[in-house]
C-alpha cells in the first residue's frame, strides 16, 4: 500500500472519496497476490532513477522535464533504467535530456482531441487506459484539478511512476495512476470528464463497457472516446476473425453511425464526431524505445489501404458526447 499511500490521501480529499470503499482493498491484493514476474525489476529501476531538480517543465508535444546542468553521467543512468522498461509505446517524453521516442506519436492524438475539450479547469478526469500515463500530463496541462489513470499494465504503470518520478511535487500530486481495469471501478457518478481513447474495440462487450463509462460520469459529465471505426451506415460493424492488425484482442470496430446509436442506446446525449481519421506510419512505428513491430507490418504491403488480413486500414474517430 505504501507505494499508493499519497495517491489514496489525495483520494480521500477530492470528490472521489466513496471510491475508497473499494480502492484500498483492492491496491492491497494487488500487492499481495497480482503483481507481475517482472515487477520488482520494473519497480527496482524506479527507485534507482537518480533525483534531480525539476527546473524547466513543459507538458507540450513533448512532456519534458529538466534541469539546468545534468551531467552526463546522470543521463547515462537514466537512459540505463528507462531502457529497461521497454517498450515505451505512447509518449514522447524527455526526461533530462534522454528523449524517449515512443512508438506512438501521442501528441497527434491529441492534436486532434484537444480543439474540442476547452478547458479542464477545476475537473476531475479519467483517462481509462492510459498507458505509460502521456495523455494525463496534457489533460494537466489543459487545467484539470485532478487527473486519474487506470491501466492494467503493470509496465505502463512502472513506466508512468519513472515518468512522475521527475515531475515537481505541484504536478506530480495531481496525476495519479491505478493498476486496475473499467471492470475494477465502481459506478462513481462523480467524474466531470472521461477519456477512453483506444479501448473499446479491445472489449468483448462494447455496450457493456459504454455503460460503465457512463455510471463514471457525474450528470452533465462528459465522455471523450476515441476509436478504430469503419465506414459505413447504422448497421455497419466489422467483427474481425482471429486477427485485426495482428492483434488478436480487437472484437467489434463500428461505422461512426453505428458508434452514435450505441451511445444514445446507453442513455448519452448530444453525441457527435469530432474527428476521423486514417492513421499514418509516421504516428505508430517502431523506434529505438519500442523495437517490435508496429503499423507497416500491420498493412498489406501491396495495398496499405487494408490490413495484413485484408481489412480496411485503422481509421480513428474522436466522438464526444454527455452524461
Amino acid at each position: 500500500m505504501d507505494l499508493f499511500k499519497a495517491d489514496l490521501v489525495t483520494v480521500a480529499q477530492s470528490p472521489l472519496s466513496h471510491w475508497l470503499e473499494v480502492l484500498a482493498a483492492q491496491l492491497s491484493h494487488w500487492q499481495q497476490h497480482q503483481l507481475h514476474g517482472e515487477w520488482a525489476h520494473w519497480h527496482s529501476c524506479v527507485r534507482q532513477l537518480p533525483q534531480l531538480p525539476a527546473q524547466h517543465v513543459s507538458l507540450a508535444d513533448t512532456v519534458s522535464v529538466s534541469s539546468d546542468n545534468p551531467s552526463r553521467s546522470d543521463q547515462q543512468r537514466i537512459e540505463g533504467l528507462l531502457k529497461q522498461l521497454m517498450p515505451w509505446r505512447k509518449g514522447p517524453f524527455s526526461l533530462h535530456g534522454v528523449r524517449i521516442d515512443t512508438e506512438w506519436r501521442s501528441d497527434f492524438k491529441w492534436r486532434r482531441v484537444a480543439p474540442h475539450i476547452g478547458d479542464l479547469s477545476g475537473q476531475q478526469v479519467m483517462d481509462i487506459g492510459c498507458g505509460s500515463g502521456y495523455h494525463l500530463w496534457r489533460m494537466l496541462e489543459a487545467g484539470a484539478e485532478q487527473v486519474w489513470g487506470i491501466d492494467p499494465g503493470q509496465l505502463f504503470v512502472a513506466q508512468f511512476l519513472a515518468v512522475r518520478h521527475f515531475m515537481p511535487t505541484d504536478r506530480a500530486a495531481r496525476v495519479h495512476v491505478f493498476p486496475l481495469g473499467v471492470d475494477d471501478l465502481p459506478p462513481l457518478a462523480s467524474l466531470d470528464t472521461v477519456f477512453s481513447m483506444g479501448v473499446l474495440y479491445h472489449r468483448r462487450s462494447p455496450i457493456d463497457f459504454l455503460q460503465q463509462l457512463h455510471g463514471l460520469l457525474k450528470p452533465g459529465g462528459r465522455l471523450v472516446l476515441e476509436t478504430l471505426v469503419v465506414e459505413g451506415d447504422q448497421h455497419t460493424v466489422l467483427v474481425p476473425g482471429q486477427s485485426y492488425g495482428k492483434m488478436r484482442n480487437v472484437w467489434f470496430i463500428p461505422s461512426t453511425a453505428a458508434l452514435l446509436h450505441w451511445l444514445e442506446r446507453c442513455r448519452f446525449k448530444q453525441a457527435r464526431v469530432v474527428d476521423e481519421s486514417v492513421t499514418q506510419r509516421d504516428e505508430q512505428r517502431r523506434t529505438e524505445w519500442m523495437q517490435g513491430q508496429s503499423l507497416a507490418d500491420f498493412l498489406d504491403p501491396s495495398d496499405p489501404s487494408k490490413t495484413i488480413e485484408g481489412y480496411p486500414a485503422p481509421r480513428r474517430a474522436v466522438i464526444i458526447a454527455e452524461a
